[in-house]
C-alpha cells in the first residue's frame, strides 16, 4: 500500500494517498490508459486530508455531547484541511521526483517535527475541551479525549484507507499522546492552564523525536512459519 509509516518518520496523507506499492499505482485510482495517467481519486485526496485534520475533533464533540462538532460550527478547519490536501496532492502528482533522494530524507524529517507539534496541540485541546465541559476531576475521561483529539482522525483515515491504523503498528505515537494528557492534567490541576499546555505538548514532541530517532516501536509478537 502506501508509504506512511514505513519511512523512518512516516509521511503526510496526501504522499501517502498518492503512493502504491510499486509507486504506479495508488488509493487514488492513478491508472495507465495508455496515453498517459489519470487520476479518479482527488475527491477521495480531500476525504482522507479532511478526516485526518478533523476526524479526531469531531469524534471527540460527540462524546462530549457537542452538537454539531466544531468542525461544524467553525469550518475554517474543514475549509483549511481541504485546500491543503489539495495543494499538497498536486505538487506530488505533477512533480513525482519531488520526494526522490535527498527530498525525501529532508521532508520526512520536516514531517515528524510538524507531525510532533501537531500531535502535542491536538493532545492538549482535546483535554481542555474536556476541562472547560467540567470535567477536570475525571482523569481517565480527559486523557481519552487528548488522546482521541490527537490520533483519531489518523485512526479514521487508515480505516477508511484500508490499511493497519498506524498508531498500532509503527513507532510510539498513541502511547506519546496519552503520556502528553496525563501530563497536561497534572500540570493544569497544580499549575494552571498556560503550564499545562506548554509542557504538555512538549512532552509529547519529546517523545515523537525521541521514538523516531531511536526506532522505538511498540512490541508485538510474531508467529515463525512452519517449514
Amino acid at each position: 500500500m502506501g508509504e506512511i509509516g514505513e519511512g523512518k518518520y512516516g509521511l503526510s496523507t496526501a504522499y501517502y494517498l498518492y503512493n502504491g506499492n510499486d509507486r504506479n499505482d495508488c488509493i487514488c485510482s492513478i491508472r495507465s490508459n495508455g496515453s498517459g495517467r489519470s487520476c479518479n481519486g482527488y475527491f477521495g485526496v480531500i476525504v482522507l486530508g479532511v478526516t485526518t485534520a478533523v476526524g479526531g475533533g469531531a469524534v471527540r464533540d460527540v462524546i462530549l455531547g457537542i452538537v454539531p462538532p466544531a468542525m461544524f460550527q467553525r469550518p475554517i478547519y474543514t475549509i483549511v484541511a481541504t485546500f491543503t490536501s489539495c495543494i499538497v496532492f498536486l505538487i506530488l502528482y505533477l512533480k513525482k521526483e519531488f520526494l526522490q533522494g535527498h527530498n525525501r530524507e529532508t521532508y520526512d524529517k520536516i514531517m515528524l517535527v510538524m507531525d510532533s507539534i501537531g500531535l502535542g496541540i491536538f493532545t492538549v485541546v482535546g483535554v481542555n475541551t474536556g476541562i472547560s465541559h467540567g470535567y477536570v476531576d475525571y482523569m481517565f475521561l480527559l486523557v481519552f479525549l487528548g488522546t482521541i483529539t490527537g490520533v483519531g482522525g489518523g485512526l479514521l483515515r487508515d480505516i477508511m484507507a484500508g490499511v493497519p491504523p498506524y498508531i498500532l503498528v509503527r513507532h510510539i505515537y498513541a502511547c506519546a499522546s496519552i503520556v502528553g494528557a496525563i501530563v497536561c492534567v497534572l500540570l493544569y490541576r497544580h499549575f494552571g492552564a498556560v503550564a499545562s499546555m506548554v509542557g504538555a505538548s512538549a512532552v509529547v514532541v519529546l517523545i515523537r523525536y525521541l521514538a523516531a530517532h531511536y526506532r522505538w516501536n511498540l512490541p508485538k509478537l510474531t508467529r515463525e512459519e512452519e517449514n
